[in-house]
């Protein structure tokens, strides 16, 4: 007989059935996820030497003048041009107060980065103008400024406290900096070229400030700026802005990269660059004088060889006849050439005397 099947089995078959397609669901849910965060790491972009902030580090943090030290960094932009000097009177917080003129700058050294922002090279230790506290500035020389600061002790120089910050009001640059004007015809030709700065600034200090004075300089690839003081009449009250109006020149025959700079105390306000184009009329002018002041002597020249050349001694001239005194007889006619006798006036050929006409003379 066939025994007949309980009640409980067709149940349990159909939870087993509905808990293994559960488990196949959650497991391709989880592998789609899985794919998706993948793609979304495999497109996010890599971290970039931009996003990174730029760092120096010393192989030593103390060493006298002669020695030399390795200055490393990571974290600059790919193949920048940097530049590294050893300054005094500068720290970390407050950067280097007197600009580069408080640095070894004919010791300084330049050194680009490779394609991962990194660099690293040695240079010598020397004792900056200004006493120590000291750094090792390393800043870009083109494109976008940046600069890093690293602690370093020159042993055996003098040392003196930071200057204290002077009280009272304080100027900020509140705006973009332009660069107005144009440039002449006669700076095509080499004359000095000439800009006016205009930047904004604000008195975040609490006293007026009254006739800042501005140190303004130009500075051309890696050289230190070379700074003027110029005086800007008027009265900055705490919390106003105001619009600074600067003259810039360069000097003459100026021409490339240039950076103008403005500093109010110790503090640099402003860095603009300036392209400026080659004066190619100077190079017109030594062009055409090139062609022309030997174009002139050979002139002058071949004048002088016609004046002083002998006359008659040419293979080719045609003999010319002595000339003669008044009352002198003409000597012998050269061979080979041709005289003409002029017909003298008081005869013709037909009333010319000849030896075979007969005359009337002495007949009857």
């Amino acid at each position: 007989m066939h025994r007949a099947r309980p009640p409980e089995q067709p149940r349990r078959e159909a939870a087993v059935s509905r808990s293994g397609r559960d488990s196949t669901a959650r497991t391709h849910t989880a592998l789609t996820l899985l794919a998706l965060l993948l793609l979304l790491l495999a497109a996010a972009p890599p971290a970039s030497a931009a996003d990174t902030k730029p760092g120096v580090k010393l192989s030593r943090p103390q060493a006298g003048k002669g020695g030399d030290i390795t200055v490393s960094g990571s974290g600059w932009r790919p193949d920048t041009l940097l530049m590294m000097l050893i300054c005094g009177q500068a720290a970390p917080d407050r950067g280097v107060i007197g600009g580069t003129n408080s640095c070894a700058n004919a010791d300084g050294r330049a050194v680009t980065t490779d394609a991962k922002g990194s660099f690293s090279k040695k240079m010598p230790v020397a004792e900056p103008p200004k006493p120590c506290p000291c750094v090792v500035h390393v800043a870009t020389v083109t494109g976008e400024a940046a600069a890093v600061d690293a602690p370093f002790t020159v042993a055996g120089h003098p040392t003196a406290p930071l200057p204290q910050p002077a009280a009272g009001g304080k100027l900020a640059v509140l705006a973009a900096t332009r660069l107005e004007g144009d440039s002449g015809i006669l700076v095509f030709f080499g004359a000095p070229p000439s800009r006016r700065l205009e930047f904004t600034v604000g008195n975040l200090g609490s006293a007026p400030v009254k006739d800042p004075v501005f140190h303004v300089g130009t500075s051309h690839g890696v050289f230190a700026p070379q700074w003027e003081e110029q005086q800007w009449r008027g009265t900055i009250a705490p919390g106003q802005k105001m619009q600074v109006k600067l003259p810039v020149q360069l000097s003459a025959g100026a021409h490339g990269d240039y950076r103008v700079s403005v500093k109010y105390g110790t503090k640099v306000l402003v860095e603009q660059p300036w392209g400026v184009g080659r004066p190619w009329g100077v190079t017109l002018f030594w062009l055409l004088l090139a062609v022309v002041v030997p174009a002139a002597v050979f002139r002058i020249g071949m004048a002088v060889v016609d004046r002083v050349r002998p006359q008659g001694n040419g293979r080719h001239r045609t003999a010319r006849l002595p000339r003669l005194r008044r009352g002198a007889q003409p000597s012998a006619v050269p061979r080979g050439t041709t005289t003409t006798t002029a017909a003298l006036p008081w005869f013709t050929p037909d009333s010319a005397p000849s030896e075979n006409r007969s005359t009337t003379k002495g007949h009857s």
